[in-house]
This record gives C-alpha cells, sequence and structure tokens, in this order.
C-alpha cells in the first residue's frame, strides 16, 4: 500500500488512471448492444482501419494523428453499420475484409516509407498498446473527459431508442422509430471509443474492453439495464485493476487490463453456472 501510494502521488499515474477508466465506462456501455446485434468483431475491425490511419498520418508528417483517424474511423463505422446488413456483403464478412486489408495496407505503407528508425517497436505500440498512456499530458486528459462525457451523455439520452433498434430493428421501423439515425450515433460512438481505447491497449486489444465486460454480465443477469449497468461496474473495476497490477508488477498496461477481463469472465461463467443450478 505504500508503494501503490507513492505511485499515486504522482500526476502521470493519476492521469493514467483517470483515462483508463473513462475508456473502460465509455467501451462497455455500446459493447451489450454490438453483441445483440451480432457486430462483435466491429471493435476489431475498426481498430485496423485506425491503424491503417495512423500509418497514413505518420508517412504525411502529421503532428496531430486524430485529424486523420477520428474521421476516417467514424466513416467506416457508419458504413458497416449502416450497409453490412443491406449489401452482399453481410456485416461480419464487410468486417474481416476491413479488418484484414487495413491491417495489411497500413504495415506495408508504414515499411515503404517509413519515416521511423524503430518501425518495429512504432507497429507493436500501437497495436498491442503502449507506455504512451502513462506519459499523458494534461490536454490529452481533458480531451479523453469531454469526449467520455459525450458518449455517455448521448447514451443515456438515447437509451430507449437504443435498447430498441438492438432488439428489433424492423420493429422499432415500424412503430416510426429512426432505426438510421440511431445506428448512426451508435456507429460515431463505437468510432470514438474505439480511437480511445487504442491508446491504452492498442489495436489488437481493443475489442476485448467492448466484448468481455458484456458477455460477463450477460451470464448472469438478463434483462438489458441489469446487464448494461453490471457490464460498466465490471468494465471500470477491472481497468482499475488492470492499471493498479500494471503499474506495480510492470507488466503491458493493455495486456494486463485484457488478463483481468479475462479473469472476470471465468468467474462470472461459473457464478451464472451456479445461479442456474448447474456447472454444464
Amino acid at each position: 500500500m505504500d508503494k501503490l501510494g507513492l505511485y499515486f502521488s504522482y500526476p502521470f499515474v493519476r492521469y493514467a488512471l483517470i483515462v483508463g477508466v473513462l475508456i473502460a465506462l465509455c467501451s462497455s456501455l455500446l459493447g451489450v448492444t454490438l453483441v445483440l446485434k451480432r457486430f462483435s468483431f466491429i471493435g476489431d475491425g475498426l481498430s485496423h482501419v485506425a491503424f491503417g490511419a495512423i500509418a497514413v498520418a505518420s508517412v504525411v508528417g502529421l503532428a496531430d494523428d486524430m485529424i486523420l483517424v477520428m474521421p476516417v474511423t467514424i466513416i467506416s463505422a457508419v458504413l458497416l453499420l449502416s450497409s453490412g446488413q443491406q449489401t452482399k456483403m453481410r456485416g461480419d464478412a464487410a468486417i474481416a475484409v476491413l479488418s484484414v486489408s487495413a491491417l495489411a495496407l497500413g504495415y506495408l505503407i508504414m515499411n515503404i516509407f517509413s519515416v521511423s528508425s524503430n518501425l518495429t517497436g512504432d507497429v507493436c505500440s500501437t497495436l498491442f498498446g503502449s507506455t504512451s498512456i502513462l506519459t499523458l499530458k494534461l490536454s490529452e486528459v481533458v480531451l479523453c473527459i469531454v469526449m467520455s462525457v459525450v458518449v455517455v451523455t448521448v447514451f443515456v439520452i438515447f437509451y430507449n431508442r437504443i435498447f430498441a433498434v438492438t432488439f428489433d430493428e424492423n420493429f422499432a421501423r415500424a412503430t416510426g422509430t429512426k432505426a438510421g439515425m440511431y445506428n448512426l450515433i451508435i456507429a460515431v460512438i463505437i468510432a470514438v471509443v474505439i480511437v480511445l481505447g487504442m491508446k491504452l491497449v492498442g489495436s489488437l486489444l481493443v475489442s476485448a474492453l467492448i466484448i468481455f465486460p458484456a458477455l460477463s454480465a450477460m451470464r448472469v443477469f438478463r434483462s438489458f439495464f441489469s446487464v448494461t449497468v453490471c457490464s460498466a461496474v465490471l468494465s471500470v473495476v477491472c481497468a482499475m485493476c488492470g492499471i493498479i497490477i500494471s503499474i506495480l508488477a510492470s507488466t503491458p498496461v493493455g495486456s494486463t487490463i485484457v488478463a483481468v477481463d479475462i479473469a472476470a469472465y471465468l468467474c462470472f461463467v461459473v457464478a451464472g453456472a451456479l445461479k442456474k443450478g448447474s456447472l454444464v
């Protein structure tokens, strides 16, 4: 505890904890919706798109890669959610094609037009997260807080509509709900969360922040509201524990958080089985 108290006396550790908790909270809110809409892997697809955009931004020398990464990721999310079920290429296939293409082209561009002396290190940091979460500036923390407040506010305001679109989009349309608009809102929120989450756990692991808390909560609870609340609380707790363990044990932040999420999922699997009265 003394060691932990010493670490928390440093601003960069407090910044990392604040940003990690906010990203975990935002990620968990949409996880339930994505799982129920059979778009669990959209996090992987969009994070790989973001990786490709980061590669392009680094090649052209953009000082702030968010200028390119955020709009490209949002556009990709909108296209996947709005047209994935209405074209010859179904949603899961579209995500797979987009994911592999963006990842391959991004790495190819970084190799051909490399402007870094440590290309391997840059790629690994982007894919698996890096220590950048522990070197955050106050301006980056403020930006994350603002974006997180926007995401949570939008989700709360449109909660009922998102619920309707999640469970039966056709019925929602028949009752006058503008399903297309709410799918657009979901897509934008997902894209923002993915871009924010990449700084914490990297592009290959960011989908774990979205999916694991939702799957864990579904093992014990049944109502949409209960699952969403449990998912949010669990995600925040796992992020806090992961960051603290990472700091104390000097392990990679992103991988440690995901490992805690996996452990929590296994605990909820057992709890769900016990609740049903059988481990089968």
